[in-house]
């Protein structure tokens, strides 16, 4: 036998009992379910550090409380007790306060993205009252919960987990065990949800860091950025109240796309309560009103709301909101001078 027979044969042999060791080994059970895939995905993806996401994910708990808010969304109230949470005196004057202490920054990003200062000024006012609440879960926490034990919408959070996971350090506020926002793991004043940062999210103030909890600029920027590639269309009407007479056509359930043109609507016996472009596209709106129901006509720009939330009180409160606010700073232009 020549003398290096044997140890090549051992050798050889060797991957063979490592692989026996190996799979002999007690497996690891995941802090949360589904965990190691979505590591293995993200460390795929990015080149990230599986045992550094893991000791991100094996940080992050379970929150209860999350799951419970989820199911009593303030979108379950009638719009009779909705609008009263957003269109208070305080709310309105503040938003006026905001409008005209930034008016320069927020009249040229409007002008530089095509959308009115005042719907950029209602979200963030509607969102997180001008920056003062903007959340105090753990943002990986609410993503863990909603992701991994929410049934119910667990593949869109669990989405924007992944995506949150796989964002550079330059478009994060922080370090991701320190981030902070909603219940549902949306940051910033504005409320992005991951997925928005990454598509949406603005570095207006050029320092190479996307900052929506402490840059002003890249805040405002970023929201008027997200409606403009929605399909802000400047100018454009938003909602707009309507009169249905004794005969009026019964429709079907409102839908966001506008589906008809004005005209028709006002033939089927729904009547503007202002001069409109009969031709523009419009959909009509019922909301049950303090007063009784509500009539709305909506249009494109009131779409484009529902896309930063789909709940159709939602749009009208920030559609309300800007309103206000635009009218308050007229009125306060007119008594004190343009600030």
């Amino acid at each position: 036998m020549p003398v290096n027979a044997a140890p090549r044969r051992l050798r050889s042999l060797f991957p063979l009992v490592l692989l026996s060791f190996v799979a002999s080994l007690p497996a690891f059970a995941d802090t949360h379910p589904g965990q190691s895939a979505l590591v293995r995905e993200v460390a795929k993806d990015t080149g990230k550090d599986p045992l550094a996401l893991n000791a991100l994910l094996d940080h992050a708990k379970m929150q209860q409380s999350i799951l419970d808010a989820m199911n009593r969304p303030a979108e379950s109230k009638p719009w009779s007790a909705y609008r009263p949470i957003f269109m208070t005196q305080k709310r309105i004057d503040d938003g006026v306060a905001f409008y005209r202490a930034h008016r320069d920054l927020l009249d040229r990003i409007g002008k530089q993205y095509g959308v009115e200062p005042q719907y950029i000024v209602a979200i963030i006012g509607v969102e997180t009252f001008y920056g003062r609440v903007t959340g105090r879960y753990k943002v990986l926490d609410a993503l863990v919960t909603l992701g991994f034990y929410y049934p119910k919408r667990a593949p869109y959070f669990r989405q924007q987990l992944k995506t949150l996971l796989e964002l550079p350090d330059n478009q994060l506020a922080g370090p991701l065990d320190t981030l902070t926002g909603s219940y549902a793991g949306a940051q910033g004043w504005g409320q992005f949800m991951p997925d928005s940062i990454r598509d949406y999210g603005v570095d207006e103030d050029g320092d190479g860091h996307i900052d929506l909890m402490n840059s002003l600029p890249d805040i405002l920027a970023s929201v008027a950025n997200y409606f403009a590639k929605h399909g802000w269309v400047t100018g454009g009407p938003v909602a707009a109240r309507a009169q249905a007479d004794g005969a009026a056509r019964p429709l079907g359930d409102w839908q966001a796309k506008p589906q008809w043109p004005l005209e028709q609507l006002e033939a089927w016996g729904y009547a503007p309560f202002q001069h409109l472009n009969p031709g523009e596209p419009t959909s009509l709106l019922t909301l049950a009103g303090a007063g009784g129901p509500e009539q709305w006509f909506t249009f494109n720009n009131f779409q484009v709301i529902t896309t930063y939330n789909r709940s159709p009180m939602y749009a009208m409160a920030v559609n309300q909101l800007a309103q206000a606010i635009v009218d308050g700073v007229h009125d306060a232009d007119a008594a004190g001078g343009v600030q």
